[in-house]
Parts: structure tokens; sequence; C-alpha cells
């Protein structure tokens, strides 16, 4: 089977979708399958086993939109079928353009990232739904024509997945697919994990996208509302700027770190924090969790579908800093929680194999080309 993989983002890019499709095109290629990838870059990507076309984000955004169309046409005329975990307008075009079917790994609500980016909305995608005017609508149009084309869409929880069927996506077509822990390679001792991060007492770690979605600023002051607990924060974005000039002493910034340094970082912490206003089945918990690393976490999304209050991690409620700072501090206040919590974390996601996660991916494309 040829496959083409779609993906906005790309390694060194930090973020689910950048660690999702080179992780599913190496499955693809392990197994025999000739693989191929379009992205967008700021440089040119590494090389891999397979061939990665990439289009320059520093071109205009409509030309940018065009010469990704226009890669994605060409290099599906080439391939049986397309997997796309964004770009999905790009991807829609191209591969209708191209005749060939098309399989959606779905991460949010693809309307409302636009209306947000393009500042017609604030508030997060529950609200979104009931909100009227015309540039929503238009936003709506476009989500629902690009998923309804789809022979296949992956929700990585239960959550998107009602919202994807509620969009008029056909129930049958729509299927959970959880994000896949990642193997977790040998890891030095914690001790001197802990040592080479410069921790130093209770410690809360963070990776992901600095964006306004993560609500970081809520992060910042649960951990410096309680006394002697630091945050170490790894990765890169717009609001990356913003943070810093709000954090304190007890605040750390890694930037953007590889993959086996993210899994060190979360096995060294004592628990990952995460304070999103909106989220869907956020990568990085999975990857907290297959580390051995309890989570203290807003409810919102497919967030509590992963995260049990009180089995292997902290629940509170969104954009309620007290809360998150009570549970810090509860977190870290109780040996005997903590050590419960920790030795549930890793077994958690047992059932989220990579394997076989990412063979139900390759069942879906081989039925779509059949």
């Amino acid at each position: 089977m040829r496959v083409l993989v779609v993906s906005g983002i790309w390694p060194p890019d930090v973020g689910g979708p950048a660690s999702h499709a080179p992780e599913v095109a190496s499955f693809l290629d392990e197994r025999g399958h000739h693989v191929e990838v379009v992205t967008t870059a700021s440089q040119a990507p590494q090389s891999e086993a397979y061939d990665v076309h990439w289009v320059p984000r520093s071109l205009p955004p409509g030309v940018r939109h065009l010469r990704g169309i226009a890669l994605v046409r060409a290099r599906a005329a080439r391939a049986d079928v397309v997997y796309t975990t964004g770009m999905f307008g790009r991807s829609f075009a191209g591969a209708t353009l191209a005749r060939r079917p098309y399989v959606v790994k779905l991460t949010a609500d693809p309307a409302f990232e636009r209306a947000r980016r393009r500042g017609v909305v604030a508030g997060d995608v529950d609200a979104f739904q009931s909100r009227s005017g015309f540039r929503v609508a238009a936003l709506r149009l476009a989500r629902d024509l690009e998923l309804r084309r789809a022979a296949h869409v992956f929700c990585p929880s239960d959550y998107l997945r009602t919202l994807a069927v509620s969009w008029g996506v056909p129930a049958g077509r729509v299927s959970v697919l959880p994000n896949a822990a990642p193997p977790v390679p040998e890891l030095a001792p914690r001790d001197e994990l802990r040592r080479s991060f410069g921790m130093n007492g209770p410690t809360l770690a963070f990776a992901g996208r600095l964006s306004v979605q993560k609500s970081l600023e809520l992060a910042l002051e649960a951990a410096g509302a309680v006394e002697g607990v630091s945050l170490v924060i790894a990765g890169d974005g717009d609001e990356r700027a913003r943070l810093e000039a709000l954090a304190g002493p007890h605040v750390q910034f890694l930037g953007p770190q590889p993959r086996k340094r993210v899994l060190e970082l979360f096995r060294a912490a004592d628990a990952a924090i995460l304070s999103s206003s909106w989220e869907n089945f956020p990568h990085s918990v999975v990857e907290a969790l297959a580390a051995g690393t309890p989570v203290i976490a807003t409810r919102v999304g497919g967030v509590a579908e992963v995260v049990r209050d009180g089995e292997n991690g902290l629940l509170v409620p969104a954009g309620d800093g007290e809360a998150l700072a009570g549970a810090v501090r509860r977190y870290f206040s109780d040996d005997v929680l903590r050590a419960r919590l920790r030795a549930a974390a890793a077994e958690s996601v047992r059932a989220y194999d990579r394997d076989a996660v990412f063979s139900q991916i390759e069942q879906a494309l081989e039925a779509a080309v059949a």
C-alpha cells in the first residue's frame, strides 16, 4: 500500500501531531508500506527512511495554502490513500483533486481552531458549538465538508467523537482511537535524571506547545502558591515570552526538547501538570503516565477519559486557579496518595500499546483503498 501522510507540524516542532505523524509514518514503513509525507516547516526537515516533502512557512498564507494543495495533490496521485493529521482543508482539496480516499486523525474542532486563530471567537470549544454568525457558519461548513468526505475519522476521545457525529459525520465512519503510549526506553535512575534537570525539592513538569489553550498562567500560579514547589516547562510557542515575564524564580523554561528528553523530564518530576482551558486527549498526558508519573489536570475535553481522579492523577474544574493550587497542595502534602497515584500511572495506559493502536489505522487505510 502506498500511503501519503499529511501533517501541519513535524519535528523539531512541538505538539501532538508532531509526535503522532512521524510515529505512524515509521510504523507503516516498518510494515512494508511505501510512505511519503507532506508537511509545512520553517526549514528542511531531517532525513527519514521515507521522503518528507515540505512547504515553507515563510510563504504568505494564501500562497502557502495553494502550494500545500498542489503538493498534496501531486503526491496523493502517486499514493493509494492519504492519512491526514492536520492541514485538513489542503488534504481534502488535494486528495479530492487526485481522486484518492483519505482518513482523518482529528485532534480538535477544526472550525473552532480556525476561528480562534482569526480572532473570530474567544472562549472554549464547547461554547463555540452554539455560536452564530456568518464567519462562524462559513468555518463550520468548510469543516463539515472536509470531514464528511473522509473515508474514516479517528478521534482520540469519546468526547470528540460525539462532537464529530453532531456535525453530521456518519457515526459508522467515526471511531475512538486513543493516542498511543510511547515506548519508554531504558532511562537513567530517577535521582540522576532529577540532577540533570537541576530539580531540588517537589517539582511539577509540563511539556507541549505554549499556547493560549494551555492556560499556563494558572500552572505558574498554582506552583507558586505552594511553598517549595518548582515547575519545569519544556516546549515553545506564541505564549512563551508572556509566560516568562509572569514566571517567578520557581519556574524553569527548557525550550523544545526531543521526545526522549521529555520522557526523562516526566520520569524525574513528581507530577505532570495540565492547566488547559480546552483539550481533546493530549499526548503529554499519555507520555507522563507512561513514564510512571501522575497528572494533575483540568477536567476538560477527553482528559478525564485517561486521567482518573484519585487513581492515576487529580482533576479540577477548568479555569479554577484556586482548585488547581489546592490539588497541588494536596498532592505534595499526602505521601500515601502520592505513592498510590505513582504506582498506578504506567499501568493505567498499558492498553494504549503503539502497535495495537497503529494497526487500527493501518486497517482503516486498507479498507479505504479497498
